[in-house]
């Protein structure tokens, strides 16, 4: 299957629905009318493209299915589906999959999220800037309103996946996402779970594939009325992190149809990730030379070269997780400093093999001789140090990175 192509803009005269909203519904007759009334007053009011609202009833045994249709009746821009089997996942899954709109989102039924990020959620799709957008409520400048309980849940959740999955993204749960429909029509076949661990899933799979995901900080009332099940939820997001991870583990997770193409004007590829981490890296290099030279009078041979090593691998790990890869922030740089001293022992054990190999072949080798071995071993360890970073410490987002560096 071809790549993705190249990102573009959605037409301003776009005749058809941009923005198609999805509304997955199961016994909701008390919030539904209320709910679908306000989205769409806001919608006509705030969204300046057609758009479409679709409830999504997935096997409802109460009045919903009676109010969806009313409203569709009611509504030009409202769709009703009916499915006749359970699953907030498989109801996306189906609305997604048949909807013909650029931009595909989704939104709780009790609209938790203010509906004031809806347009900053999907304008990045619109624009072409990035592929998925999710609503984030454990990011700086989000508001949230919500019990300890759920509060620590969520938490520990999203912890949970970073420390296992070793994803970027910050909130998996947050009912409040978008899509461009040409990602979803590659993302969705790809997708197995029909239930809550659906986001999770679709993200990883995502982020694995190198597309860009733009988040978007919230403001978010937690729903006291909520009827989810969190026990049963809670063990069947641990199975699927599991079987992602198994996935993971044995290579098997299907993006190679998600990858982007490019125009051809990015610097933002291999080949610009090996220019800035050759700068880097040069410079790391001179640095490492004079603190060696300082620090071996008072400490010896392999203890300057340990030291010196130690210094600039915490300097370089940093320097190429902002301008080789393209990361800001703190998040995650603690974790990226513990892989990038992992892989500064790969290092110490390339200069210090050759540091002793050099003394056991020549008993007092000239100091330009030491420092050329040293230097030409340093050379060894920084292309393996590139590989390891590249595969291995910045992995998910190496497309998605180098495409924000370039601009």
């Amino acid at each position: 299957m071809s790549q993705l192509p190249f990102r573009t803009p959605v037409s301003a005269h776009h005749r058809e629905p941009v923005l198609d909203v999805v509304v997955p519904v199961f016994n909701e007759q008390k919030d539904l009318e209320r709910s679908v009334r306000r989205l769409h007053a806001h919608l006509r009011e705030t969204f300046p493209y057609p758009f479409r609202i679709t409830v999504a009833d997935n096997a409802s045994t109460d009045e919903t299915p009676r109010i969806a249709a009313r409203l569709a009746a009611e509504l030009a821009e409202l769709e009703w589906l009916r499915l006749d089997e359970k699953g907030r996942g498989r109801a996306l899954h189906a609305a997604w999959s048949g909807s013909r709109a650029p931009v595909l989102a989704y939104v709780d039924v009790d609209l938790s999220t203010d509906l004031a990020a809806l347009l900053p959620l999907v304008a990045p799709l619109i624009s072409g800037h990035s592929d998925i957008a999710i609503g984030t409520r454990l990011a700086r400048g989000s508001r949230v309103v919500r019990g300890p309980k759920r509060e620590a849940i969520s938490r520990c959740y999203n912890a949970l996946l970073r420390s296992t999955l070793a994803v970027g993204f910050s909130d998996a749960q947050c009912g409040f996402k978008a899509v461009r429909r040409d990602v979803a029509e590659r993302l969705l076949p790809l997708v197995k779970d029909s239930g809550w661990f659906f986001d999770t899933e679709l993200l990883v799979i995502a982020e694995r594939a190198g597309l860009r995901i733009h988040e978007v900080p919230v403001d978010w009332v937690d729903d006291p009325d909520s009827r989810v099940d969190i026990l049963s939820t809670a063990l069947a997001d641990l199975r699927g992190i599991a079987r992602i991870g198994r996935e993971l583990a044995r290579g098997t997770l299907p993006t190679a149809a998600l990858r982007r193409g490019t125009d051809g004007s990015s610097s933002g590829g291999l080949a610009g990730q090996l220019l800035r981490f050759a700068a880097v890296g040069t410079v790391s290099s001179a640095g490492y030379v004079l603190l060696y030279l300082a620090l071996r009078p008072q400490t010896g041979g392999q203890a300057a070269n340990a030291l010196a090593l130690l210094v600039c691998a915490l300097a370089n790990t940093a320097a190429n997780r902002r301008l080789t890869f393209g990361l800001r922030g703190r998040g995650g740089a603690l974790r990226h400093q513990a892989q990038g001293l992992v892989v500064f022992t790969v290092g110490l054990a390339l200069t210090s093999g050759a540091l002793t190999l050099l003394h056991r072949t020549v008993s007092t080798p000239a100091r330009s001789t030491e420092i050329g071995v040293l230097v030409a071993a340093n050379l060894a360890a920084t292309l393996v140090r590139f590989l390891l970073f590249r595969a291995w410490v910045f992995p998910a987002r190496r497309r998605r990175e180098a495409e924000e560096t370039a601009k």
